[in-house]
């Protein structure tokens, strides 16, 4: 039902709710400018573009200041303002909930004022924008109230500005915790939403109940919101109003406080020990103690106005003038020793401390100074120095270990002798329990002496054995006493294992070669059964691939043989121990190097020759270990040429398979770079060939070796992770290999390419000559392997009979050093004698230059050095065979 139209009703409700928003805005933007937040700058701006909307809504309402109302506005122009006004407020009350947090949300950096200002013109660029809008383009846009009745665009965007109001207010519910204004924008929204809900429902054209009504209810709820902000407001401004009274308060009591403690600080000042002055930056003295009168003569009434030149050297003022500058620049020095002067002229050492005097903006406005007098410390100081220097250098050069312990045994202090008598450093014992050092049969009878010592008994010798870092035992006679005092036990320890070890010299010398000889024996049978054992478990396990049951049984086998290698290698190590530092080395620079000091060295009479492969990988030893082993090999080859002779160093890349790593536990299958020293001299017996590694065996005449060169050589090559072999015959010569193990082994190499080729065997009948029968029994069965068959025979003598037995015999397969009258060369010529057809591969331990070099071999004869591969055993025996 219409009811009278009163205009005036909506002048004064537009021009209180552009009032109370106004107001609302101006205070939030004051919060704003305090804050800086970016949310509380779009709540802001949401409070003043409502009151922007109210003024325009008012503009353009029929009858209020023209007919039609201002700018030409048309009869849909109200309820489009009425609904752009009522859903950008949430739309701003929105953004601001999703931007804040318990912060306050993210800051504007830069001028509050200048983005007050932004927000300002903003919104009334956006509310003239909205005018001009819905006047200037009243005719093209949607109706949305036609003859008292809501269209459906009305009904729409009625429904999108309530969810915007819902979705505003569900963001400030969930995003905690609340603050004073979320609490009231919600009760804000809450009357945003019933404003709507009573225009939507009851009001249907312009003076109805619905329109007086919603008006109504939306001013008395702006009114109320602002009224309780200006409330809070209040009350914030009388709880500010107690706090500056409570600070003045605070203020006074502090004053007090100050006052008081001024007095005090002053009472100390003056009853300091130090001196304590204060003067300008020009140096000019302000404060003077009763300190400084009695340290520099001058009494606070002739100090105070006077220059501090009056207490300082001549010499010194530039340091003065120095301290000053530093001060003013804000720096504190701590403890500067120098030197000033007394009134009667005598100097004084003083220790000073300045600090620089702020006022109370911060400006530097004098130096504040202690004085200390330190002229007596340091005279104290200076003989208290002697004196521990004194001590130390007994202490540092000390052949006794002299030790300090605390009461518990750790020890605090440790002489440097500890390194020479116990191999350890004094930091890796001080802090440690003596309980860890002693030898564990002692420690009863040490502790018995400490006791002894803290009941009063001060001096006392006894004797206990520590235990050195390498693991032996050493015998110290102690000379002890306790300190009450510093309650701490001083020991001198003189070391006795040098005299022990002279009187078991003698002993120790017979045990050791009587032990070296049991276990060089003991090492070589055990080997010569792995050797058989390693070289063919990896066939039984081939054979017996398909039976799972036996092939556990042969992997415990070859585990088994492997724990076995591994323990030859330990006895076979016993005595040859030394420090390494391996690192990556070109072996033939180093044998290059090697020879420039052995051509002195040998004499003419040696021709030495340097047969170096080109291709020679890099190996990892210690080079300064492998050039004395060089050079031990070296004069061994001497003294067996004492006539002359040829002395050959080679170089060869090689690669041992698993085949040679079976029959030698010590070795791990790969690339080596092999390093050959060979010598046309005396040779060496059969009978001491196994012998020839251990300590002290020498062949040589008393007094013209000690037997430690060649175990030195082998030590070395078994801590490098290589592996050596010596072949060696009476009347001939020696060779020895060194394998040493690869730098990277990156690449493949050659051996590695030939070890994964294809094996090609045959169907030929082949004999093997060989006079070590596990060695012979393992080279039958790699050739049975390859399809062959095979004779066998042990000598040279045996091996004739066979040939003239069997004439079905292709190849002679032969090791060229074999014992008795007959060798493989000569065996080889009879075979051939007899039968011209016969095929002939020798084998041997020497390198191929060094058997041509020697002249057991004619130039072209096809040798096999040993260690051979598989895949070089049947590429050469096809090679024999086809040629």
């Amino acid at each position: 039902m219409p009811l009278t139209p009163v205009p005036a009703f909506v002048a004064s409700y537009q021009s209180a709710l552009a009032v109370n928003d106004l107001i609302t805005a101006i205070l939030l933007f004051s919060q704003f400018s305090i804050s800086r937040s970016w949310a509380l700058l779009l709540l802001a701006s949401g409070y003043l573009f409502t009151a922007a909307a109210a003024l325009a809504h008012a503009l353009t309402f029929p009858g209020l200041f023209a007919p039609s109302g201002l700018f030409h506005a048309g009869p849909q122009t109200t309820v489009w303002l009425y609904m752009i006004w009522h859903g950008g407020f949430p739309l701003l009350v929105l953004a601001y909930a999703l931007l804040k947090d318990r912060d306050g949300g993210p800051r504007i950096q830069g001028s509050a004022v200048r983005a007050i200002l932004t927000s300002a013109i903003v919104v009334g660029v956006t509310i003239a924008a909205v005018v001009w809008v819905v006047t200037g383009g009243h005719d093209i846009l949607p109706t949305l109230l036609s003859d008292g009745h809501y269209t459906p665009v009305l009904i729409g965007v009625v429904s999108a500005i309530l969810l915007c109001c819902f979705a505003a207010l569900l963001v400030l519910w969930f995003k905690r915790p609340h603050t004073l204004i979320d609490v009231w924008l919600m009760v804000v929204l809450c009357a945003w939403l019933f404003d709507i809900a009573l225009s939507a429902m009851v009001n249907v054209a312009r003076f109805d109940l619905g329109f007086y009504v919603g008006r109504i209810y939306g001013l008395f709820a702006a009114s109320f919101v602002l009224t309780v902000l200006l409330v809070d407001n209040v009350a914030l401004q009388a709880k500010l109003s107690r706090l500056l009274q409570s600070l003045r308060r605070q203020a006074a009591s502090d004053r007090d406080h100050y006052t008081e403690r001024e007095r005090l600080f002053s009472a100390v000042v003056e009853s300091s020990n130090d001196a304590i002055i204060t003067k300008t930056l020009d140096a000019t003295i302000t404060g003077w103690n009763r300190a400084a009168e009695r340290l520099f003569g001058f009494t606070a009434a002739e100090a105070v106005g006077q220059r501090i030149d009056i207490i300082v050297p001549p010499d010194r003022r530039a340091e003065v003038r120095d301290i000053l500058d530093r001060a003013g620049r804000g720096e504190a020095i701590e403890q500067h020793e120098t030197l000033r002067l007394h009134r009667d002229g005598r100097p004084v050492e003083v220790s000073l401390g300045i600090s620089p005097i702020r006022s109370a903006s911060g400006q530097i406005v004098g130096v504040s100074k202690t004085a200390r007098d330190i002229g007596e410390r340091k005279r104290a100081q200076q003989a208290l120095n002697q004196e521990i220097e004194e001590r130390r250098r007994i202490f540092e050069t000390s052949q006794d270990l002299i030790l300090v312990t605390d009461t518990k045994g750790n020890f605090v202090q440790v002489s440097p002798s500890s390194m020479t008598i116990l191999g350890y450093t004094p930091a890796e014992m001080i802090g440690h329990s003596a309980v860890k050092f002693i030898h564990p049969d002692d420690l009863d009878r040490t502790r018995e002496e400490m006791r002894a010592a803290r009941r009063g008994r001060q001096m006392r010798n006894f004797e206990t054995r520590y235990v050195h870092k390498d693991g032996r035992d050493v015998t110290l006679t102690w000379m002890g006493t306790w300190s009450e005092p510093v309650r701490r036990h001083f020991f001198v320890g003189r070391d006795l294992t040098e005299k022990q070890a002279a009187e078991a010299q003698y002993r120790q010398a017979q045990k050791m070669e009587a032990v070296g000889q049991l276990t060089g024996g003991i090492a070589h049978d055990f080997n010569n059964i792995l050797t058989v054992i390693t070289g063919t478990i990896g066939i039984l396990a081939d054979a017996v691939a398909d039976r799972p049951e036996l092939e556990a049984i042969a992997k415990m086998i070859d585990e088994a043989a492997e724990r076995g290698g591994q323990l030859t290698k330990h006895l076979l190590a016993f005595a040859r121990k030394q420090p390494l530092q391996p690192r990556e080395i070109d072996v033939n620079a180093l044998v290059l190097e090697a020879v420039k000091l052995l051509r002195p060295t040998l004499g003419e009479q040696i021709q030495i020759e340097s047969l170096l492969a080109e291709d020679a990988w890099t190996a990892l030893v210690d080079p300064n270990q492998l050039t004395t082993a060089i050079l031990n090999l070296a004069l061994n080859a001497r003294d067996a040429m004492p006539a002359g002779g040829s002395l050959a160093i080679e170089t060869k890349n090689t690669y041992l398979d698993e085949a040679y790593a079976d029959m030698h536990a010590e070795v791990t299958p790969g690339n080596y770079v092999m390093l050959a020293v060979s010598d046309t001299g005396q040779g060496i017996a059969a009978k001491d060939i196994e012998r020839v590694f251990d300590p002290f065996f020498t062949t040589k005449e008393i007094g013209k070796g000690t037997g430690l060169g060649l175990s030195m050589v082998y030590g070395l090559v078994k801590q490098s992770n290589g592996h050596i072999k010596i072949y060696s015959e009476e009347g001939h010569g020696t060779t020895v290999k060194l394998y040493l193990p690869r730098a990277f082994g990156l690449d493949q190499g050659a051996g590695e390419m030939l070890a994964f080729s294809p094996l090609e065997g045959g169907h030929e009948s082949i004999l093997v000559v060989e006079d070590d029968a596990l060695v012979r029994k393992y080279v039958i069965t790699q050739i049975h392997s390859l399809g062959y068959s095979t004779l066998e025979a042990a000598n040279a003598r045996e091996a004739l009979d066979l040939i003239d037995a069997n004439a079905a015999i292709n190849l002679l397969f032969t090791d060229v050093i074999m014992p008795g009258s007959m060798n493989g060369r000569l065996l080889a010529d009879e075979a051939l004698r007899r039968r011209p057809s016969l095929k002939v591969l020798f084998t041997s331990g020497y390198t191929e230059n060094a058997i041509v070099h020697h002249g057991r071999l004619d130039a072209g004869v096809r040798l096999l050095a040993k260690p051979y591969r598989k895949p070089e055993l049947a590429r050469m025996i096809r090679m024999a065979l086809d040629n």
